[in-house]
């Protein structure tokens, strides 16, 4: 807040600065500055570019009468971005600062790869992704915030995950990287997952290829 007030203090001097100098002659012909310069910061140089493009609207406004919502509606159509932060460097340039979505998984449809945001959100991406989980199912996002929540409380990494299967019935069942395949009750899960990975921790399971834990006080190994 302070912050803030510190700024517009700035904003009226700068302002009167401006004013106080100038004579009776060409105060008519006055204007205050125009945006000049637009910067955006965060993502590779090609989305920056894009997004920039976005932007060119400005360069006819200044930094005292900018349309924030239309700003804030035109960086939140990135599917890329989790956050950002808009600075105003008087008199008249403009600086966007981008904290870009972390890649939790992707997803295969219709023939093309999405990847899923941490921010909720499907990116198009024309390649496989690898060292993050392929996800099979028609799931909801927050099935799988859901999910990915649980397993973070737990001594399972996540990493590990090659590929996730999502069931009608809300079930998940993951395989990992090393080729073993972990069925998962709906109930239970956090007791199941954090078993799971006791199990293949434990060397004498070191080529199980499947951990199915979907009874009750029961557990079937296969390898």
């Amino acid at each position: 807040m302070l912050q803030q007030k510190n700024r517009k203090v700035l904003v009226y001097f700068f302002l009167f600065f401006l004013l106080g100098t100038i004579s009776n002659k060409n105060l008519n012909t006055f204007e205050i500055p125009k945006i000049n310069e637009i910067k955006i910061i965060g993502l590779s140089d090609k989305d920056n570019s894009e997004l920039l493009n976005n932007f060119d609207f400005l360069l006819i406004e200044n930094l005292l009468t900018l349309d924030k919502k239309r700003i804030e509606k035109i960086i939140n159509s990135n599917n890329l971005v989790e956050k950002y932060e808009i600075f105003k460097r008087y008199p008249s340039s403009l600086e966007i600062k981008i904290y870009p979505t972390k890649f939790l998984a992707y997803i295969k449809k219709d023939g093309a790869n999405f990847l899923l945001g941490s921010n909720d959100k499907f990116i198009f991406t024309k390649n496989e992704v690898k060292k993050i989980p392929l996800v099979h199912g028609n799931f909801k996002n927050e099935d799988f915030k859901n999910f990915k929540n649980l397993i973070d409380e737990t001594n399972f990494k996540f990493k590990e995950i090659k590929n996730l299967y999502f069931f009608p019935s809300g079930r998940w069942d993951m395989e990992t990287y090393s080729g073993t395949l972990i069925r998962l009750p709906k109930n239970k899960l956090k007791e199941k997952i954090e078993l799971s990975n006791i199990i293949l921790k434990d060397n004498k399971f070191e080529n199980i290829n499947l951990i199915d834990l979907r009874q009750e006080n029961q557990i079937i190994i296969n390898e």
